[in-house]
């Protein structure tokens, strides 16, 4: 088994906190907070470091403050991320972790191991997290739109997860994607200083070129990543190019079609110069055929980018009553006409591995509901 994660063996029980957690904070509020509490100015740098380099979670930790220092801080704030309820392991290596936040709502992150060296390591470590509780989006393939949507996590909980699964990993996380539950660009705020703190040069985070940011396909809030300078990778669920087909799939399209949606991604490409990733689940008989294709790839030629070519997978593991019951994908010979065809025009094509199937990890499949909570109570052991 990948010894990528150690032992959960003998984790702490959640306890809540009490306190505005400091977890999330940037550099720039952390000086104001130390300026508010009286301390030096640098003393914001070595908080800084002991949250996002040495991740401590606990202010006793950070030894280079007094202890009068440390006693301000713990009367005011708390340090909390989310706690790691339990581990789901796939036979191919992907890793499911139920997290526990402060007001005891659930989420879920994802490990995924990448292509193998010749050693038989991993290259890449990725890990997928979410930026909501439940989705509002309500899009027919994915089993998150049947949790609706709780609230948006904070920027301490997004990178809760990064620092929750970090801790127990015996090697560095290498990749992070914002695709888990949730709509990324509903919670841009907070993803954004996520990103700002993740590759602050003072922590050990993860390099812009190895963040991405998936959305259904919000026009004004790819303008604002846009204009944020952020460098970070843009993945857009597309599914069809056909306005009728998208709304049956993505209900968001109802309000941004296409028309709405594709000048966006223009504007994102001419301000970043980054192509962007077309995410496309082929659906049998819907958008799979090969004027579907050439469609597909004249909009790559307008707006420069990569097509990756998604499995649908059923959830049904969710709800048997779910729209997505009247879906199937396309057979395999179907779906190879399809890339094939895109290939012949020279669009770079990506085909994604079915990852964590078994354990209701792949893409699409990321859900909590009562009816499956007693599948992650078993024990935690890597």
């Amino acid at each position: 088994m990948d010894s990528f994660f150690e032992s959960f063996t003998g984790m702490s029980t959640f306890i809540p906190m009490i306190g505005e957690n400091l977890f999330g904070m940037t550099l720039t509020e952390l000086r104001d907070i130390v300026a508010e509490a009286g301390m030096e100015a640098y003393r914001a740098n070595q908080i800084f470091t002991w949250l996002y380099d040495k991740h401590v979670t606990d202010f006793n930790e950070m030894t280079n403050l007094s202890k009068a220092q440390r006693d301000i801080l713990a009367a005011r704030y708390s340090l909390y991320v989310p706690v790691i309820v339990s581990e789901r392991v796939s036979t191919d290596g992907t890793r499911k972790f139920l997290l526990a936040l402060e007001d005891k709502l659930e989420i879920e992150a994802v490990y995924i191991p990448s292509e193998r060296e010749s050693a038989g390591e991993p290259k890449r470590h990725t890990i997928c997290v979410s930026t909501q509780v439940g989705c509002p989006l309500d899009c027919v393939f994915c089993a998150t739109a049947s949790m609706k949507l709780k609230r948006n996590l904070t920027t301490g909980e997004i990178l809760g997860q990064w620092l929750a699964l970090q801790r127990y990993a015996s090697r560095r996380i290498t990749n992070l994607v914002f695709m888990g539950m949730g709509e990324p660009l509903l919670n841009l705020d907070n993803v954004l200083r996520a990103v700002e703190i993740l590759t602050h040069e003072m922590t050990t985070g993860i390099g812009s070129r190895h963040l991405t940011i998936s959305t259904a396909g919000l026009p004004r809030e790819i303008r604002r990543l846009a204009d944020s300078g952020v460098n970070v990778k843009l993945a857009v669920s597309l599914h069809s190019l056909d306005d009728a087909v998208r709304s049956r799939l993505m209900p968001i399209n109802r309000k941004h079609n296409l028309a709405d949606l594709l000048p966006s991604l223009e504007y994102y490409y001419r301000k970043t110069r980054k192509r962007i990733t077309f995410e496309y689940i082929l659906f049998e008989g819907l958008n799979d055929s090969e004027r579907d294709a050439v469609r597909l790839a004249k909009l790559t030629r307008r707006i420069p980018g990569k097509v990756n070519i998604i499995p649908f997978h059923q959830i049904d593991h969710v709800s048997k009553t779910l729209r997505a019951m009247d879906f199937a994908p396309s057979a395999p010979d179907r779906a190879e006409a399809f890339i094939s065809r895109l290939r012949k025009d020279n669009v770079t094509v990506m085909v994604r591995n079915s990852s964590g199937v078994d354990i209701d990890a792949a893409c699409g499949q990321l859900a909590i509901n009562s009816s499956r909570r007693h599948v992650h109570n078993h024990s935690i052991v890597a």
